[in-house]
């Protein structure tokens, strides 16, 4: 039995607005008006506010217009909204009520991190500096969700162990309980920085012009839904979930590219395209962490859609990887795909795939829009 707690989850900032009788305007204004006051009176004093006063200041703004268009992300109240009342935090912890933070000052301050470093470096002698620098806070995330996934892995392993023991004692059930708390916390936590991740590698798209890759690994998000009663009914969701990610079951589309482009506008766009006609589409790519794949990678991320990579097997097949991993690729039966001039590799990918009559979309590589400044700024930097 868990004790009662004013603590209470809402889809939207609206409807916290409205439960605390404000609407999102007055919210607003209630902001604007406090800086105007502020600043009076700081006026009438003689004194200037803080850097971290006037920080603090314009996060609250941004906040504020965030509530008043309620445009907070699905994936940020998802992941920080829909979590369980209780948490462990550590073996041997005891349950506590620990809230997550707000869906929109986590995704504002997300925000914040990545533009605050190019908005201080742009036009300086540091600007150079500014991609690499961003690029590692994501990775950041990235590193800490591979981690938190790795544990939260290990738990499950020991819940399901546990499930399997015939044990009827009171401090079996008492375990057991525990243990599951803390898996939930840990998936919890998982998919916050995941969300978390991704909204920060959109960012930085944004800014550099080009997506933001992992060093290693596969990048797999998802949100952490209800909490599962019964330990055996959440492994089981789990599982079937985990399942989905890393084999989704969607018509497949073939993407593969170069490893040199920069015009991603018009793969997104084409990727639009198909997306709207096949909304539970899977995206297929040869794996490679930077060019075509990568701005494939970070589409299917933006969009929602399941991605599975498709690298080629040297260990196995020598030079001839790339080449049955193509045949790989055609014998899926994909529904559509997307090639980008790269090397002979690809050449053979978009003839096997014309061969097997799969609907195919070519790119030439002198076909790009012409790289922007600020990219060219950052490739030379």
């Amino acid at each position: 039995m868990t004790k009662e707690t004013n603590n209470r989850s809402y889809s939207s900032f609206a409807e916290l607005a409205k439960a605390i009788g404000t609407t999102p305007a007055e919210l607003r204004k209630q902001y604007l008006d406090k800086a105007i006051a502020d600043t009076m009176r700081d006026e009438e004093a003689g004194t200037a506010a803080t850097p971290d006063e006037l920080a603090a200041l314009a996060r609250q703004a941004e906040i504020a217009d965030m509530i008043a268009q309620d445009s907070v992300l699905d994936s940020f109240t998802e992941a920080f909204g829909d979590v369980t009342a209780l948490s462990i935090l550590d073996m041997g912890g005891e349950r506590q009520e620990l809230d997550m933070p707000e869906p929109a000052e986590a995704q504002a301050e997300c925000h914040a991190i990545i533009n605050t470093i190019f908005d201080l470096f742009r036009d300086t002698r540091l600007e150079p500096s500014a991609q690499a620098i961003a690029w590692g806070i994501v990775n950041s995330f990235h590193y800490e969700a591979e981690k938190l996934a790795r544990e939260e892995d290990t738990l499950c392993r020991d819940l399901k162990d546990r499930i399997e023991q015939d044990d009827r004692s009171e401090i079996y059930a008492t375990e057991m309980e525990d243990l599951q708390v803390r898996a939930q916390t840990k998936m919890e936590q998982r998919a916050a920085i995941e969300c978390m991740r991704d909204y920060a590698a959109n960012c930085y798209r944004s800014q550099t012009g080009r997506p933001w890759s992992t060093a290693r690994g596969s990048r797999v998000s998802s949100v952490t839904t209800a909490s599962q009663i019964a330990s055996a009914d959440f492994l089981k969701a789990r599982a079937t979930a985990m399942r989905e990610k890393r084999n989704p079951t969607g018509p497949l589309v073939v993407f593969s590219g170069g490893q040199e482009w920069h015009d991603y506008q018009q793969l997104y766009a084409r990727l639009d395209q198909i997306k709207a006609r096949i909304p539970n589409m899977t995206l297929c790519t040869t794996g490679q962490r930077k060019g075509c794949d990568a701005i494939a990678a970070a589409w299917a991320a933006q969009a929602g859609v399941p991605i599975v990579t498709f690298a080629p097997n040297a260990q196995r097949f020598g030079k001839s990887a790339g080449f049955k991993r193509n045949d790989q690729l055609v014998s899926l039966r994909p529904v559509e795909a997307i090639i980008c001039q790269g090397t002979g590799i690809q050449s053979h990918l978009l003839d096997e795939l014309k061969d097997a009559g799969v609907p195919t979309h070519a790119f030439r590589y002198d076909a790009q829009a012409p790289m922007s400044a600020d990219a060219k700024r950052q490739n030379w930097g």
